[in-house]
């Protein structure tokens, strides 16, 4: 697989000969007349004016200035892909250490990169071969307009799909373009190996030369997640045993596994894709002796801001470019861990890749160059869109139906409890939201933490205030589904991991460190740790939508709510074959549920209990 990948990389960046493209392979999942499709240039497959002196333009009538919540070129082309999820034991990991089990799909630790243009149609048929476990696959940061019962989000949008050759396809459309990745929902899947990632293609804020494509960074544990799961709900969050980037690890006890490697041609500019697909760790990123300019945050195209280094958060996405213009030669790209390893550490000292000029030599760099500076575990908040939002921050009066609160509960069993307006949310797989939406009923579970939102194409605010009046306080990378949200405001920036300033929302003073015009706008934002976050977004996606931490730990500990949006629309929207094929499933799905041996014992939304045969890697009733 991993071949195969790597020879539609040569491809993409033009380093094979077209005739190649003819002949070339279908990659894993994806059929042949696909793979030829997505292996040509950008340049055949869509105007001429795609070019690398103007990136900007895409097609006839659709540049990057355009609101791709308003109009997106109508393609006619649906891409199609299997994902198949299987279930591995002692297998041999990239940093050289056997690991009991591992759960795969198409066979990889990272799934096939589903690639699509904008406007296309993307439909994924997800086949669950595990041996117990259900799944759901979540298409991060895509809007699902439309097509809210392929967000992924089991125990919300749809039931598990049951294990041992459950199947289900899910349809959406590319409405928007850039860089993110897909994940399980369910299970311990998403730590364990269930996670890969998506390119839609479009214009950029920045030409570029050649697009490097996706360079996912992870965390990597040698336990499976279901197991940290359950350490972390008595105890605090272990440290990684490593960072993986794309894939490869070198592993700093034994020396066994390799560094990524990553080639820049001199003279050009290069596009590469950073995507932080891990549980826990959040990295400070540095390219040493070279400067990155950011031209996406998430999937919002932004004004190009040249950065000496990058704090990536659990979930978040940046494209950034990189002018090969120094000596050639090898230089490292480290990973380091800042605000006191409030939100992140590793037990690999040194995490990082290689970036390598053609014409180098193969060998490793010998300039250890200086560490990234300290971002406080904050990520940025000076980024512009190109597609300008703005807000009226006049609209915003803080109230407790707009208010969200996270606390950590301590002393019960478990130890630690997440909540948001002091409820742990617990989805029920078997009676999705979306069940009760289609019977018009409205008595949901209070352990579900619906919050309704009725109204229509209106600015809702949100306030998030992190642990008010807690003991203590971490900050949380929090992601919405089905929007991107405009980041508002935040509690004033302060050092972590030390003693801290608690800061609640004060009206008399905070109304002037809101930002109504233009201001950053993503899926994923740090909620800061002792303040707060106001966030808006435009009731226009109805919906039910999960707004969670995306630490794996935390919304396994509860830390989420759902907004259910514009519940009526929604129903009215379902049509038939997506409800023919919600019922399919849910019905396999309960029929299914009575005969899995493992009990459920957390939220039901990131991680469950382990499905290995290892007599202590669950816990009995």
């Amino acid at each position: 697989m991993m071949k195969s990948f790597f020879s539609a990389a040569a491809l993409l960046l033009g380093l094979v000969a077209p005739s190649a493209v003819l002949a070339a392979p279908s990659l894993p999942g994806v059929p042949r007349e696909v793979t030829r499709d997505l292996l040509r240039p950008v340049e055949e497959r869509q105007s001429s004016c795609h070019t690398a002196a103007n990136r900007a333009c895409w097609a006839p009538g659709f540049d990057i200035n355009t609101d791709y919540e308003v109009s997106t070129p109508n393609t006619g082309v649906t891409r199609t892909y299997t994902l198949t999820l299987t279930e591995v034991d002692n297998w041999l990991g990239p940093d050289g250490v056997v690991k009991e089990k591992v759960m795969l799909v198409n066979g990889d630790i990272f799934g096939p990169t589903i690639t699509a243009n904008w406007g296309d149609w993307i439909q994924v048929n997800v086949i669950n071969n595990l041996r117990t476990n259900g799944t759901s696959i979540h298409w991060h940061g895509l809007h699902q307009k439309g097509t809210n019962m392929h967000d992924g989000a089991n125990g919300v949008t749809e039931c598990p799909i049951p294990p041992k050759g459950g199947s289900r396809i899910y349809r959406f459309r590319a409405q928007q373009y850039g860089t993110s990745w897909y994940h399980s929902h369910f299970s311990a899947q998403y730590g364990n190996g269930v996670v890969g990632t998506i390119v839609v293609n479009g214009p950029a804020s920045l030409p570029y030369d050649i697009d490097l494509g996706v360079f996912p960074i992870t965390d990597y544990y040698h336990k499976p997640a279901d197991v940290l799961v359950e350490e972390t709900m008595n105890g605090g969050p272990p440290p990684s045993d490593t960072v993986l980037f794309k894939g490869h690890g070198k592993n700093p006890q034994t020396g066994a596994g390799n560094f990524a490697n990553v080639t820049l041609t001199p003279g050009k500019r290069h596009r590469l894709r950073i995507i932080n697909t891990s549980t826990h760790d959040h990295f400070q990123l540095k390219l040493q002796n070279h400067t990155m300019t950011i031209i996406a945050a998430d999937m919002v195209p932004v004004q190009a801001q040249t950065v000496d280094s990058l704090f990536l958060a659990v979930g978040q996405r940046y494209d950034v470019t990189i002018d090969a213009n120094k000596s050639v030669g090898n230089y490292w790209f480290n990973a380091t861990f800042g605000g006191g390893l409030a939100c992140g550490a590793s037990l690999n000292p040194h995490p990082a890749a290689v970036f390598r000029y053609q014409g180098a030599p193969n060998t490793l760099p010998t300039n250890i160059g200086t560490p990234a500076a300290d971002a406080n575990c904050m990520d940025l908040n000076n980024l512009t869109p190109v597609v300008s939002r703005s807000v009226p921050t006049s609209g915003f009066t803080p109230r407790p139906n707009n208010t969200l609160p996270v606390s950590l509960t301590l002393g019960g069993t478990p130890l630690f409890v997440w909540k948001v307006n002091g409820s742990s949310i617990n989805v029920d797989w078997d009676k999705p939201i979306v069940d009760y939406v289609i019977a018009q009923n409205t008595s949901y579970p209070p352990q579900a933490n619906v919050i309704t939102v009725n109204s229509v194409n209106q600015w809702t605010y949100w306030l998030i205030e992190n642990d008010p009046t807690g003991p203590f306080s971490i900050p949380h990378p929090m992601h919405l589904h089905g929007h991107d949200f405009l980041v508002v405001g935040r509690s004033p920036d302060q050092q972590a991991g030390v003693p801290q300033t608690r800061y609640r929302f004060n009206p008399a003073t905070d109304m002037a460190l809101l930002k109504s015009s233009n201001p950053v706008r993503r899926d994923v934002a740090m909620l800061p740790a002792n303040g707060w976050l106001l966030i808006a977004f435009k009731s226009d996606n109805p919906g039910a939508w999960l707004f969670h931490c995306h630490i794996a730990w935390h919304v396994s500990g509860g830390l989420s709510v759902q907004y259910l949006e514009r519940p009526n629309d929604l129903r009215n929207g379902f049509s038939q074959a997506d409800k023919n094929q919600h019922n399919n499933n849910c019905n396999a799905w309960r029929a299914y549920w009575p005969t899995n041996p493992y009990p459920k014992i957390d939220s039901g939304l990131k991680v469950k209990k382990w499905v290995g045969e290892h007599p202590d890697w669950y816990i009995k009733n």
